[in-house]
């Protein structure tokens, strides 16, 4: 005797009709232009540069401190005449060539520590004397082996550049997963292929944090080194139009130069590094 399971009746619900429901609102047109980020930063920036023209009216000394419209009128002169671009370039091409090498060396001293012992015990010895060593401090030693132009100022870059990241990308390595380093072990993958295939592109954000600290240290110590021995390659760069200025008494030209410090380190910051990691890290999802 078979038992049939009961059979359910069949039923239609009724569905009470929807109520009218008031769509939101937009947001007010002042809401959503402080919801973006880049008009808020602007909003700053422009407050900035009133409170510092204000201070200046308030100070009345151009000699001492020269206001924000005096110091883009002498910008302007400076930039349409050919001679400040003339020192940025010069700047930018040694602070380029130190920045290249000691970002490699950095980087393979960093592979090296994290495939070998000796490598570890190396990095950690290295950084230990030389990455509280500032990058100043060994210009004079410079000087002396590679006399008055740009192989110096290369050779204080590559100190500057080298250690901190060295000990970003090093840090990186280590924290790779242990998932990641045993699928690279089981394809067959060592030495440079392991590094190249696993770890770089797991450890990129602490590379590309490597680099943008390299690149702040460079900069700040390329300015400092012009402004104490100047010219490389026969032509100054833009500590040495800074310091040129200043024994001039040109102190809008001295806040020009500055203020195209700072543009530069902006617009590296803001254009180059966080392009970078838009198509690398955010978009493969290991950075917010």
């Amino acid at each position: 005797m078979s038992i049939q399971p009961p059979i359910r009746a069949e039923y239609q619900l009724e569905l009470t009709p929807l109520q009218e429901v008031a769509l939101a609102q937009p947001l007010p047109l002042i809401v959503r232009c402080w919801n973006q980020q880049w008009l808020r930063q602007l909003s700053v920036l422009l407050i900035l540069l009133v409170l510092w023209e204000l201070a200046a009216r308030w100070q009345d000394n151009d000699l001492m401190f020269p206001g924000f419209l005096q110091t883009l009128r002498a910008l302007t002169e400076d930039m349409s005449s050919g001679e400040l671009p003339a020192k940025v370039a010069n700047s930018l091409s040694t602070l380029l060539k130190g920045y290249a090498i000691g970002s490699l060396l950095a980087l393979g001293l960093s592979a090296l520590a994290a495939s070998t012992r000796f490598g570890r015990d190396l990095l950690h010895v290295l950084t230990s004397m030389f990455n509280p060593l500032p990058a100043i401090a060994l210009l004079p030693l410079a000087l002396l082996w590679f006399g008055l132009g740009e192989k110096s100022l290369v050779f204080v870059l590559i100190h500057s550049v080298m250690w901190p990241m060295a000990l970003n990308t090093y840090a990186g390595f280590l924290g790779v997963s242990d998932t990641l380093r045993m699928a690279g072990r089981n394809y067959g993958l060592r030495n440079w292929r392991y590094v190249a295939y696993i770890l770089i592109p797991a450890a990129l954000p602490s590379i590309l944090s490597g680099l943008k600290i390299g690149w702040a240290f460079a900069w700040r110590t390329l300015i400092a080194a012009e402004l104490v021995f100047g010219a490389s390659s026969g032509q100054g760069g833009l500590g040495w139009y800074i310091f040129q200025n200043r024994n001039e008494l040109y102190t809008d030209r001295v806040f020009a130069g500055l203020a195209t410090v700072i543009v530069i380190g902006l617009l590296v910051e803001g254009l180059i590094f966080a392009s970078i990691e838009k198509l690398t890290v955010k978009r493969w999802g290991m950075q917010r």
